[in-house]
């Protein structure tokens, strides 16, 4: 009988050492979180709300943040090409023009000296055509609606001209160069953006959620696009959204406020369709 007894306390023992060990490596696992993770999260966060916040801006002042933007992101990347350049990132050598060039000889010597500069220079040079692509791509996108192939093509050709401008490349008549590099950069963006529509055509039922999608990326917010599709709320009836028929969907108070401010706001969505 007492044997049976102390059996029984061993077991007793032994479970509840068994309990702890898994509480405790439960414990070791919440605290080990992949600090990669974590850091996407917070990026993602913060550039959803980046987003939300620019959206509830004017044009200009959205403008102004994206050319900035973008005026850095091509800072960084024109003075990487520079400093990769031979000679240590200086600028590369190129012969001086012959005494007495054509108009043609005197041209190329000066494309070759807008390509060939140092990481200051080309840091300016794609400064300029990032950032002035930034902005004219949001003002585009505030003015349609929507990002297509028409703004796209319109930011490419500012950016291109800009870029002739200030990088030095031209003929004796600078400003027929911009016009002409500028339609160069446009038929190519157009070119590129509509082999990238051609690869990513969205599924057929999904046209009816174009407009509601694009709002909420705008917002920041293109993880409640499936909440949309969920609830049948078609670009058809986001004029007529409320707080509850949000709410009906497991849409969050904060992101509703947000949807029925911008849909407000925005004379194309309050129309009547």
């Amino acid at each position: 009988m007492e044997g049976a007894k102390q059996k029984q306390r061993l077991l007793t023992v032994m479970a509840a050492s068994s309990s702890s060990q898994v509480a405790a490596a439960r414990g070791m696992g919440v605290g080990m979180a992949n600090p990669l993770a974590e850091w996407k999260d917070r990026v993602r966060s913060l550039e959803a709300g980046l987003r939300a916040w620019m959206a509830k801006q004017p044009v200009h002042v959205e403008a102004a943040v994206s050319t900035a933007v973008g005026a850095v992101q091509g800072a960084a990347l024109g003075g990487l090409m520079g400093t990769l350049a031979p000679d240590g990132g200086a600028a590369l050598p190129v012969p001086p023009p012959p005494l007495g060039a054509d108009p043609k000889a005197l041209a190329s010597f000066k494309q070759a000296q807008a390509l060939a500069g140092g990481p200051l220079v080309q840091a300016r040079n794609f400064a300029v055509m990032t950032g002035a692509n930034a902005g004219i791509s949001c003002v585009m996108r505030r003015i349609r609606g929507v990002e297509d192939v028409q703004g796209s093509m319109a930011a490419a050709f500012g950016s291109g001209a800009l870029f002739s401008l200030v990088s030095g490349m031209g003929t004796p008549n600078p400003v027929a160069n911009a016009v002409t590099t500028g339609v160069a950069f446009a038929v190519f963006q157009g070119g590129f953006f509509m082999i990238g529509q051609k690869f990513s055509q969205p599924k057929s039922e999904d046209t009816y959620y174009s407009r509601g999608r694009n709002m909420l990326q705008s917002l920041g917010l293109q993880n409640y696009e499936k909440n949309f599709k969920k609830g049948l709320l078609t670009d058809q009836t986001l004029s007529l959204l409320t707080d509850s028929a949000l709410r009906d969907v497991k849409i969050p108070p904060g992101p509703r406020l947000l949807i029925l401010d911008h849909i407000k706001r925005d004379p194309e969505l309050t129309r009547a369709n």
